[in-house]
């Protein structure tokens, strides 16, 4: 699935609202569509464990039964994770960063360690991406939050065990442009020559509020999975406060 554009993800989601009978509102005017809102919709050929769609609809449903319905209705390969009642507004808000797992076959280790290292300690990596506009030169280093090199399987198949082989795991802010993996990878490229020699992997592991201080990206829904009184006292907590990140904490 993560070679269906987000205009074929809308399109199934449709179809799949259709046939669970999701009772989902529709706007006016001559041609009216569903009210379907999406925020920050990875681009094609990324997987995703973390993207966020609100609907409006015209009645009261148990949010559980609505998640289970859609589900039943959707293809292999996109599953609804939760959902979840809208108690506050702004969800586009709170997805202010995204953490990625981008997946580099042929690099090494320390070459993606030293590859980073430069990255990171150079105060800006211009990199040039074709946008609707022409072609636009934007600057990267200031959206990436942290990078991590990670060693290990990390669910490697057996027969790729021996492959030479890196993960990076990176936190981005949500900026505009929009700066993203591939646009740090060309980043990488330019400052450090690090040039895959196969297409990389990538897939966003979550998205959601940033913490500047630890790079933790927090959960979006923790605001509207409570009740609204039980949602400030959590707040006032610290109980919806982002944790430390795993792909903060150093190469491992």
């Amino acid at each position: 699935m993560r070679f269906a554009s987000h205009r074929d993800i809308a399109r199934v989601l449709e179809r799949a609202l259709r046939r669970a009978d999701v009772p989902v509102a529709f706007s006016a005017g001559f041609s009216p569509h569903p009210k379907i809102s999406y925020t920050g919709a990875a681009p094609t050929g990324v997987a995703s464990e973390a993207e966020y769609l609100e609907l409006t609809l015209t009645e009261a449903r148990e949010p559980d039964r609505v998640g289970d319905d859609i589900d039943a209705a959707m293809p292999d390969g996109i599953e609804v994770v939760e959902v979840v009642e809208a108690r506050r507004p702004g969800l586009a808000d709170r997805l202010q960063a995204s953490e990625w797992r981008v997946e580099l076959t042929g690099v090494g280790f320390e070459d993606a360690e030293r590859a980073v290292r430069v990255y990171l300690a150079a105060e800006s990596v211009e990199v040039e991406r074709m946008t609707k506009k022409g072609r636009r030169r934007f600057d990267t280093r200031p959206a990436v939050v942290g990078i991590d090199v990670c060693r290990g399987s990390h669910g490697r198949a057996p027969r790729d065990q021996d492959d030479t082989y890196a993960i990076l795991r990176m936190v981005v802010r949500h900026t505009t442009p929009a700066v993203r993996p591939d646009d740090v990878l060309n980043g990488l490229r330019h400052v450090a020559d690090l040039a895959p020699p196969s297409s990389p992997m990538m897939t966003r592991l979550a998205q959601g509020p940033l913490d500047e201080t630890t790079g933790a990206i927090a959960d979006p829904l923790a605001a509207d999975r409570n009740d609204s009184g039980a949602a400030d006292d959590a707040d006032e907590r610290g109980d919806s406060a982002p944790q430390p990140s795993a792909s903060m904490t150093g190469p491992r």
